[in-house]
C-alpha cells in the first residue's frame, strides 16, 4: 500500500491489486484490513459478508485513496502521523520508557526527524521518476488470457482461503454443568462462611478465630484458581495447509526462518551429552534448512560445552541426514536408541535395519568421545584449559572472560555427507566482567536475541532449556500455523507447547508432570488471552520481545483507571501524557523509515540517534536497523566477519547500561521466574498468547524425581512468585492503564504471584487436628441439621466440581490427587521457606541458601527416586506428620478412658488430621525411602519432636481420670474416724 512496496492479502497471500479506478483495492473502510477482490468474493459466497478483524459490512464499491486515507498516499502522510490511529497497518506503538528529548525539536517546534525525513522523501521521488518510464512500459505490455486464468486460479481455490487453525470449544454438555457447580459452590460458600462467622466457638475462641481466617483465605485462592478455567478451549493446527500456502511446487518457500535458543551454565551439572541431544533433534528438525538456525549460549564459558558442540556439529553431518530419510522420531538420537518399540514399524526401506545398526555405532562412538571429554575436565590445570593451536582458552576465568562466537555449519560451513545443507550453529558466550550483574539465564536470553538479530534476524525465535529435546519434528510447523496465520497471529507474542517429560516414576509421586496445570489451567487460559510462558517450549515474535505492541492494538486511552471498571474522571496524570505524545512520535518514526528507500549510513545514524533509539536498544546501528524489520532477515551484501564483529559488541557486559533491556524489552529482570514476568508483560501490552497441543508431545524433557530435588524446585518458582509480589511489575496494581489485560488473566496471574502466601495459612490449618485432639476443643461446634447440610453440600460440591473437571479435561483422578498431594507438601514446606526468603531478600537483601547434600543410589530403575537428601525443607512437613500421629494417638487413648460420649467428638477430630496425614503420605514415603533408610539427622529430629509432645502428653495426663478435689475434702470429712 505504499510506493516501496506491495501489500499482500491477509487471506490468501497473494498481491491486493487495484480497483476499476487504479486505485489500491479497500474492501473494508473501517479498518482498511488488506483483502483481495478473489477473497471477498469468497467471503461473500460463502455467506459471510463482515470483515474478519472488525466485523463491519464490506463497501459497496471501492473509494479512492484520498478518501480511504490509505498510508500509500505520500502527500496524506505527513498529516496523518500525529494520530497514530490513521497511521495504517505498517505502523507499531512502542511500549517503552524512551521518549525523544525536547532538545530534537526546531525553532518553530516541529521535530527535526521530520524535516529529515521530508528531506529524503524528495530524493526518493527524483530517483523513482528515473525508473518510472521503463516500468509504466513494462506494465502496459499486454498479457496473454491464458496467464490471467492462472493467475486467477490460486486465488479461487478454497485450499488458499482455508484457516490453518481452528478452534474447537469444549462441548457445552460437559461445560454447562461445570459451570453450574461452580457457581453453586460459591452460593454454599457463602453460606457456609454466614454461618461460621456467626457461630463462634467460645471455649476454644483463638481456635475458631485461626480456622475462619484459613478457611476464607483458602476460599480467595480457589476463586483465583478456578475463574480462569471458566472457557477452556482447544485448538486443531493444520500443517497441511500451511505447506500448501507457503511451500508451493516450483516457487521459493516462504516460510518464516526461525533462531532457536538453548541454555547451559555448568557443564558438570547439565551434562553436555543431554545438551547435544537437544542441539542433534534441532538440527535435525522437518523445517527448511535455510531458514534454521540453533544458537547455543554457554554462560560458563567451558571449553567442556565448546569442545562438545564441536564434535556434535562433525556428528551432525552423519545423523540429520538419517533422521530425514527415514522419518525418524524422536530425532535426539539418545532417546531414540533407547524407546523400547518395535523401531521397524511403518519402515519400508530395505536399507533402514543395516543403516540404523551404522548409526547406532556412530552415536556410540561419538557418546565415548563427548564421555571422554567429561572425565578429562573432572580437573581444572593449574595454568588453566589450552586449545588445540597451544593458544590459553580464553573462559578460564568463568567470571572475567571476553565474549566468544564461534559459527559452525550453516550454508557457509560443512555439510552432511550427502552434500547438503546443515542448519547454522552458533556457539556464543557473552561477556563476563567483575563488578558487573549479569542476570543469569534472563541476561544469557537477552544476549541471544541481540547476537541472534545480527546474524540471522529471525522473526520468530524458539527457546529451550538444554534438557528439553524435539520429540516431535514438526512442533514448529504446528506453531507457524499460528503465527504465520494472517487473521490470527497479527497480536500472537508466543506460542506456548506444554512440557512432558520422560524418566518419571509410573505412580508419579511428586507430581512432576504437573499434569493438571498444563492440561488443566493451561486451557482455560488459552480461552482468555493466552497460557503463561513457562520459560521453555515457546515460540515467540521477536517484535514482541522488543516491547512493540501488536499491530492492530489502539493506542492507550488518554484516561485510564487503577481497578477494572473505567473511572469518571481521567487519572493519567502530566507524565503519563508526556510518554504517550512521545511515543506517538516514535511510531510515526518508525512507519516513515520504512519508507524510504535510498538514504546513506550518516543520515540513518543520525536519524537514529535522534529518535533515541539508542536509549531503548542500545549503541549497535546493525541492532536498531534490525528491530525495524518486522518481517526479519539480514542484507545479503552484508560483510560476515563485520556482522561477527558487531554481534560480539552486542553481547558485550556494558551493552545493557542505561537501556530498556530487562526492564521493558527481552526477558524482564527482576525475578528468578523471569518467563512469567516476561509473558506478563507482553499481555499487558494487549498481545495475546496461543497453547498448542499437538497429539505428539512437542518436546520433552527431565524432571528430578528425587524429593529433596523437587522441592527445590518448587522453592526456586516460588520465590520468583514472591519477587514479583514484591516488585513494580505485581499484578495487583501493574499494567491497568489502557485495560489491555483482560480481568479473568489479571486473576490467573495473581494467582501465579500469590499462592507462596497460602502456606502461611496452610501451615496452621494443618497443625489445628492434632492441637484440637490433645486439647479436646475443636473449631466447630454443635452441629444443627442446617449446619451439617452446609457441610455435606459444600464437600459434595468440591467432589462435583472435581469429577466435572476430570471430564473436559481428560486428566486422569490419580494425576488429580497427586496434585492435591503435592500442593500440600509443598506449600508446607518450599512456599513457606519461599516466603521468608523473598522478604528477607527483597526487603533486608538477605540471600539465603539451602544446601543439599547428595547420598548414592543402589537401584537401577527410577535410582534417584529413592536418595535422601537432607535439606532444612524436611522439617516442617516431619514435624506436621509426628505432631498429627500423636495428637490421633492421644485422642484414641483420651475417647478410651472418657467413654462412650467421648467417641462423637472425636470422629471429626480424626477425620480432620488423617486429611492431613493422607496428603502428606508421599512425603512420608519419600523420606523413608527404600527399604525403610532413614537419615540419621531426620531420626534425630523426630526423636526430639516425640520428646517434647511426650511431655505434654505427660502434662495432659489422660489415662488418669480428673478427681475433683472439693469432692475428696468432703468425702474425708464424711469419714468417721
Amino acid at each position: 500500500m505504499m510506493e516501496s512496496g506491495v501489500s499482500f492479502c491477509n487471506s490468501c497471500g497473494e498481491q491486493v491489486g487495484v480497483d476499476a479506478n487504479g486505485e489500491v483495492f479497500v474492501a473494508c473502510h473501517e479498518c482498511y484490513f488488506p483483502i483481495c477482490k478473489a477473497c471477498v468474493d469468497y467471503e461473500i459466497s460463502e455467506g459471510r459478508s463482515v470483515c474478519l478483524r472488525c466485523g463491519n459490512p464490506y463497501a459497496d464499491k471501492a473509494r479512492g485513496i484520498d478518501d480511504t486515507k490509505v498510508p500509500g498516499n505520500q502527500s496524506t502522510v505527513p498529516a496523518q502521523i500525529s494520530t497514530s490511529q490513521d497511521i495504517g497497518l505498517h505502523a507499531r506503538h512502542i511500549s517503552t520508557v524512551s521518549t525523544v528529548d525536547s532538545e530534537l525539536n526546531d525553532e518553530s517546534g516541529n521535530p527535526i526527524w521530520k524535516n529529515r525525513v521530508e528531506s529524503w522523501k524528495e530524493k526518493d521521488k527524483k530517483n523513482k521518476k528515473k525508473k518510472a518510464a521503463p516500468i509504466k512500459a513494462e506494465n502496459d505490455t499486454p498479457v496473454p488470457q491464458e496467464q490471467h486464468m492462472e493467475e486467477m486460479e490460486p486465488s479461487s481455490e478454497n485450499a488458499a482461503a482455508e484457516p490453518l487453525s481452528i478452534i474447537i470449544p469444549v462441548s457445552k454438555s460437559k461445560l454447562a454443568p461445570y459451570r453450574t457447580v461452580i457457581i453453586m459452590r460459591l452460593i454454599i460458600l457463602g453460606l457456609f462462611f454466614h454461618y461460621r462467622v456467626t457461630h463462634p466457638v467460645d471455649s476454644a475462641f483463638g481456635l475458631w478465630l485461626t480456622s475462619i481466617i484459613c478457611e476464607i483465605w483458602f476460599a480467595f485462592s480457589w476463586v483465583l484458581d478456578q475463574f480462569p478455567k471458566w472457557s477452556p478451549i482447544n485448538r486443531v493446527a493444520f500443517t497441511d495447509r500451511l505447506a500448501a500456502r507457503f511451500e508451493r511446487e516450483g516457487e521459493p518457500c516462504q516460510l518464516a526462518a526461525v533462531d532457536f535458543f538453548v541454555s547451559t551454565v555448568d557443564p558438570l551439572k547439565e551434562p553436555p551429552l543431554i545438551t547435544a541431544n537437544t542441539v542433534l533433534s534441532i538440527l535435525a528438525v522437518d523445517y527448511p534448512v535455510e531458514k534454521v538456525s540453533c544458537y547455543v549460549s554457554d554462560d560458563g564459558a567451558a571449553m567442556l560445552s565448546f569442545e562438545s558442540l564441536v564434535e556434535t556439529a562433525d556428528f551432525a553431518r552423519k545423523w540429520v541426514p538419517f533422521c530425514k530419510k527415514f522419518s525418524i522420531e524422536p530425532r535426539a538420537p539418545e532417546f531414540y536408541f533407547s524407546q523400547k518399540i518395535d523401531y521397524l514399524k511403518d519402515k519400508v526401506q530395505p536399507s533402514f535395519v543395516k543403516e540404523r545398526r551404522a548409526m547406532k555405532r556412530d552415536y556410540e562412538e561419538y557418546k565415548v568421545r563427548i564421555n571422554a571429554l567429561v572425565a578429562k575436565a573432572q580437573k581444572t590445570p593449574d595454568e588453566g584449559w589450552t586449545m588445540q593451536d597451544g593458544t590459553s582458552w580464553p573462559g578460564n576465568n568463568s567470571r572475567d572472560h571476553p565474549g566468544m562466537i564461534q559459527v559452525f555449519l550453516g550454508h557457509t560451513g560443512a555439510h552432511d555427507i550427502e552434500g547438503n545443507e546443515l542448519p547454522r550453529l552458533v556457539y556464543v558466550s557473552r561477556e563476563k566482567r567483575p563488578g558487573y550483574t549479569h542476570h543469569k539465564k534472563a541476561g544469557a536470553e537477552n544476549a541471544l536475541v541481540r547476537v541472534s538479530a545480527v546474524l540471522t534476524n529471525a522473526p520468530y525465535i524458539l527457546n529451550l532449556d538444554c534438557d528439553h529435546y524435539l520429540n516431535n519434528s514438526k512442533a514448529v510447523r504446528e506453531a507457524m500455523c499460528f503465527l504465520m496465520d494472517p487473521v490470527v497471529g497479527r497480536d500472537v507474542c508466543y506460542v506456548q507447547f506444554p512440557q512432558r517429560f520422560d524418566g518419571i516414576d509410573r505412580s508419579d509421586r511428586y507430581a512432576n508432570r504437573n499434569t493438571v496445570f498444563f492440561d488443566v489451567n493451561m486451557k482455560g487460559l488459552d480461552g482468555i488471552q493466552g497460557p503463561v510462558y513457562v520459560g521453555t517450549g515457546c515460540v515467540f515474535n521477536r517484535q514482541a520481545l522488543y516491547g512493540y505492541s501488536p499491530p492492530s492494538m489502539p493506542p492507550l486511552p488518554k484516561s485510564s483507571s487503577c481497578c477494572c471498571c473505567p473511572s469518571k474522571k481521567p487519572t493519567k496524570d502530566v507524565s503519563e501524557l508526556y510518554k504517550d505524545a512521545k511515543r506517538e512520535e516514535l511510531d510515526a518514526a518508525i512507519f516513515n523509515l520504512r519508507e524510504i528507500e535510498n538514504y546513506d549510513e550518516y543520515e540513518r545514524s543520525m536519524l537514529i540517534s535522534q529518535l533515541s533509539f539508542e536509549k531503548t536498544f542500545g549503541l549497535s546501528t546493525v541492532f536498531i536497523e534490525s528491530t525495524l524489520m518486522e518481517n526479519g532477515g539480514v542484507s545479503e551484501s552484508a560483510d560476515p566477519s563485520m556482522l561477527i564483529k558487531e554481534a560480539i559488541h552486542v553481547i558485550g557486559c556494558g551493552y545493557e547500561e542505561k537501556t530498556a533491556w530487562g526492564k521493558e524489552i527481552g526477558w524482564i529482570y527482576g525475578s528468578v521466574t523471569e518467563d512469567i514476568l516476561t509473558g506478563f508483560k507482553m499481555q499487558c501490552r494487549g498481545w495475546r498468547s496461543i497453547y498448542c497441543m499437538p497429539l505428539r508431545p512437542a518436546f520433552k524433557g527431565s524432571a528430578p524425581i528425587n524429593l529433596s530435588d523437587r522441592l527445590h524446585q518448587v522453592l526456586r518458582w516460588a520465590l520468583g512468585s514472591v519477587e514479583i509480589f514484591l516488585s513494580r511489575h505485581c499484578p495487583l496494581w501493574y499494567g491497568f492503564a489502557g485495560g489491555r489485560l483482560k480481568l479473568l488473566q489479571r486473576l490467573a496471574y495473581i494467582n501465579t504471584i500469590v499462592y507462596p502466601f497460602t502456606s502461611l495459612p496452610l501451615v496452621a490449618y494443618c497443625t489445628l487436628p492434632a492441637i484440637c485432639l490433645l486439647t479436646g476443643k475443636f473449631i466447630i461446634p454443635t452441629l444443627s441439621n442446617l449446619a451439617s447440610a452446609l457441610f455435606l453440600g459444600l464437600f459434595i460440591s468440591i467432589i462435583l466440581t472435581s469429577v466435572l473437571e476430570l471430564r473436559w479435561s481428560g486428566v486422569t483422578i490419580e494425576d488429580l490427587w497427586r496434585n492435591e498431594q503435592f500442593w500440600v507438601i509443598g506449600g508446607v514446606s518450599a512456599h513457606l521457606f519461599a516466603v521468608f526468603q523473598g522478604f528477607l531478600k527483597m526487603l533486608a537483601g538477605v540471600d539465603t541458601n539451602f544446601t543439599v547434600t547428595a547420598k548414592a543410589a543402589d537401584d537401577a530403575e527410577f535410582g534417584e527416586l529413592y536418595m535422601i537428601k537432607w535439606t532444612t525443607l524436611l522439617i516442617p512437613p516431619t514435624s506436621l506428620i509426628i505432631i498429627n500421629l500423636v495428637g490421633v494417638v492421644a485422642g484414641f487413648s483420651d475417647a478410651l478412658n472418657g467413654g462412650y460420649e467421648s467417641w462423637g467428638p472425636l470422629i471429626g477430630k480424626v477425620f480432620f488430621a488423617f486429611w492431613v496425614i493422607f496428603h502428606l503420605y508421599p512425603f512420608l514415603k519419600g523420606l523413608m525411602g527404600r527399604q525403610n533408610r532413614t537419615p540419621t539427622i531426620v531420626i534425630l529430629w523426630s526423636v526430639l519432636l516425640a520428646s517434647v509432645f511426650s511431655l505434654v502428653w505427660v502434662k495432659i495426663n489422660p489415662f488418669v481420670s480428673k478427681v475433683d478435689s472439693a469432692a475428696i475434702s468432703q468425702t474425708c470429712i464424711s469419714i468417721d474416724c
